[in-house]
């Protein structure tokens, strides 16, 4: 049993009671600007751990994932607290490609702050820029690290240009960076408040002493700017004008200036950070700690009563009613389920019973469920290594184990008055792939392990399709596809991939006449049936009809359904490649029947028959499915988009301004699915990652002629 020290800490893992004392922070970047090497620098500086890992020698506290340590970056949603100045910091590394962009959602979802890293060599890709206005709609507070301060192209002076022209004027350093006696290193910082140098040279924690003469023009000008940013935040209207009138403004009232504006989300400090030297380490704990909000300080999401009734606002109040979400779940073959959990309300106890409610989800493979569970044990996470603690209060961050049904976006609460958090948005998966099994010991295991990863992946769909056969996984991306098949493998299942099928249609498009006779002797029992029918296509989309114009009994009533029957039977094996039949009108206008050999079992056989043979006279087609697509892009790649969907038979329908986003455009367009299989991939390489889309079924079109037969001779070919 983990014992508790006298610094307030369980099996090292830093433990709070107040949620005054704990602050929620997602780190977001794009891949590469160095996220994962600057949480570890932090754990590194705040002692959390004895040393920092490297990501290339898959050795950090966050990327501890297989798939991670392979491929380099950051795959998933991590959680790595650590404590300053007696302040719990949550740490939220998240994944900056696109493809992983549901784990990023949850680390919103979980944080009360956000940090953006930008790299002072790479600067920032287009989805990082539109990441920073949805954090401002809903006025989530910001700051920026300028990272990778030692490489020799870094740029900070480009990179705080780069940030303002993006983000806004607001965006303005607290420290400019010092170089070092080689004039090319990075060796300490110059505070533009406090007009002191921050002297790296030894190492952490840094030597203050007073600026060198050289460095008072650089010093001025910049805080100069610095000031009027902050003076044009203050709630004190005197403030700007004794500024300007000469007054020299304690840099404590600054400072407190600073701090109110950044925790209210309207100022975003820049603080030049290097992992590898530990420059501007310390200084980014002090301000994570001093102008980011605490739980107290940051809106709850909505909350009903499981059946949708409404419910008063949270309040992030221990002593409250236990209202938590679960923001990720992974399953440890060896473990179990793992949840990391955001807790909004109340406190989370070992041996608790709660209440776990997961709704809304259903589309993507997790039906609405309701399940009263006990609580194990709770425990501080840190990466991978989970430390128990006794209690999580409202406002902090913990894991659980051994959940029988937790999922990603679940709602945990009290057993006597179960809740649910209204959901985050999770983006739609729209790159379809399918895989088989190999052998059938790995269908079952492929099933066992799917049901792991779509608990705790939201942006995963699994679907099998009933008309294909196929199991089809609906990922966000070539890269997200790459880490679940990764996954799948990892868990002992041996599968292959193959080109994902689309559930196309058949139809005949002229008027044909069908004759269906089906007369049989076998073992002293016969079988006859004789039917005519007339064939004659409708409308896309009007279905199916069956009309009866037999005149003078030709054939009975009571075989007349069996025609119908055998008819629909035959629609749905399909008449030229295998698929359903839609859109026909049958008319059964004559037949013949025998006293003793007619039966049911005859007639539905001189039914399909009869198509059949209408169908070699009435110029059968394939059919499509049409989709109708929004895409939303930047207005920079509207051109692009359009020409592309040209490209792909598409019929762009009309654009229209976003009206959710200044400066991006929304282009409907009707394309065949089977030109959206790789769309997802490629709209993303078109528009540098910042573009999305979304689809639904509008109707079935005739395929061109070469497609149609390409389409039968691969139907051939599986049959």
């Amino acid at each position: 049993m983990a014992q508790k020290n006298e610094k307030g800490v369980t099996g090292g893992a830093p433990v709070v009671t107040e949620p005054g004392r704990v602050r929620n922070v997602v780190l977001v970047g794009h891949s590469g600007a160095g996220k994962t090497t600057l949480v570890e620098a932090l754990l590194a500086a705040s002692g959390t751990i004895g040393r920092a890992g490297s990501v290339t020698e898959g050795t950090t506290v966050c990327d501890h994932d297989p798939a991670a340590v392979r491929q380099q970056r950051s795959v998933s949603l991590a959680c790595a607290p650590l404590t300053h100045r007696d302040v719990k910091v949550n740490l939220l590394d998240t994944p900056g490609y696109g493809d992983f962009v549901g784990e990023l959602r949850a680390g919103l979802r979980a944080a009360d702050a956000a940090l953006f890293v930008v790299s002072a060599v790479d600067g920032m890709d287009a989805a990082t820029a539109a990441l920073w206005e949805e954090c401002a709609a809903v006025d989530m507070p910001r700051a920026v690290a300028v990272s990778r301060l030692d490489h020799p192209r870094a740029d900070f002076d480009e990179a705080v240009a780069l940030c303002q022209r993006v983000f806004g004027d607001n965006v303005l350093p607290l420290y400019l960076p010092m170089l070092g006696d080689d004039g090319e290193s990075v060796a300490g910082l110059m505070g533009l408040i406090t007009r002191r140098v921050f002297d790296y040279s030894a190492g952490l924690p840094a030597a203050v002493r007073e600026p060198d003469p050289e460095h008072l023009p650089a010093i001025q000008e910049a805080r100069d700017e610095l000031i009027e940013g902050i003076i044009a935040e203050s709630e004190d209207e005197t403030l700007m004008d004794r500024y300007l009138g000469g007054e020299q403004i304690d840099p404590q009232v600054l400072i407190t200036d600073l701090e109110t504006a950044v925790a209210r989300g309207h100022f975003y400090p820049v603080v030049p950070v290097c992992a590898e030297t530990g420059v501007g380490l310390d200084a980014l704990l002090d301000g994570l700690v001093t102008a980011f909000p605490s739980p107290l300080e940051h809106d709850l999401p909505a909350v009903t009563g499981v059946d949708g009734s409404p419910r008063p606002p949270l309040t992030c109040d221990p002593d409250g009613p236990l209202v938590a979400e679960v923001v990720k779940t992974t399953v440890d073959r060896h473990v179990g389920r793992v949840s990391l959990v955001r807790v909004f309300s109340g406190t989370l106890r070992p041996d608790q019973v709660i209440h776990v409610s997961g709704h809304g989800m259903a589309e993507r493979g997790h039906p609405d469920h309701d399940a009263d569970e006990r609580v194990g044990h709770v425990y501080s996470p840190l990466g991978a290594t989970l430390r128990e603690v006794p209690a999580c209060v409202a406002g902090d961050l913990c894991a659980v184990t051994k959940s029988g049904s937790a999922e990603t976006g679940d709602t945990i609460s009290a057993k006597d008055e179960p809740l649910l958090v209204a959901p985050w948005e999770m983006p739609e998966p729209l790159l379809p792939v399918a895989v088989v099994a190999r052998s059938r010991a790995d269908e079952d295991a492929l099933a066992r392990n799917l049901s792991r990863l779509v608990a705790g992946d939201p942006t995963l769909r699994l679907e099998r399709n009933p008309e294909t056969h196929q199991l089809v996984l609906w990922c966000m991306g070539e890269a997200h596809a790459d880490v679940v098949l990764d996954r799948l493998r990892g868990g002992g299942v041996e599968l292959e991939t193959e080109p994902v099928r689309v559930a196309l249609r058949e139809t005949l498009t002229t008027a044909a006449r069908g004759h269906g006779r089906h007369v049989k002797q076998s073992g002293g029992h016969g079988q006859y049936a004789v039917c005519d029918i007339e064939v004659e296509p409708l409308p896309r989309g009007a279905g199916f009809e069956f009309v009866d114009r037999v005149v003078g009994g030709a054939v009975p009533h009571n075989y007349i359904p069996s025609v119908e029957k055998g008819v629909r039977a035959q629609m749905e094996r399909g008449l030229v490649a295998g698929h359903p039949v839609v859109d026909l009108r049958v008319t059964l206008v004559d037949g013949k029947a025998h006293s003793v050999d007619s039966s049911d079992a005859a007639f539905q056989t001189a039914g399909a028959l009869a198509l059949r043979d209408a169908a070699e006279k009435g110029q059968p087609t394939l059919l499509e499915p049409v989709d109708e697509i929004t895409v939303r892009v930047a207005d920079s790649s509207v051109g692009a988009v359009m020409g592309d969907l040209s490209g792909r038979r598409g019929r762009v329908l009309g654009t229209e301004p976003d009206p959710d986003a200044e400066g991006r455009t929304l282009v409907r367009a009707e394309v065949p699915a089977t030109e959206l299989l790789r769309y997802a991939v490629e709209l993303r390489s078109m528009t540098a990652g910042t573009g999305t889309f979304r689809r639904e079924f509008a109707r079935h079109e005739p395929m061109p002629a070469h497609l149609a037969d390409q389409a039968r001779k691969e139907s051939s070919t599986r049959s």
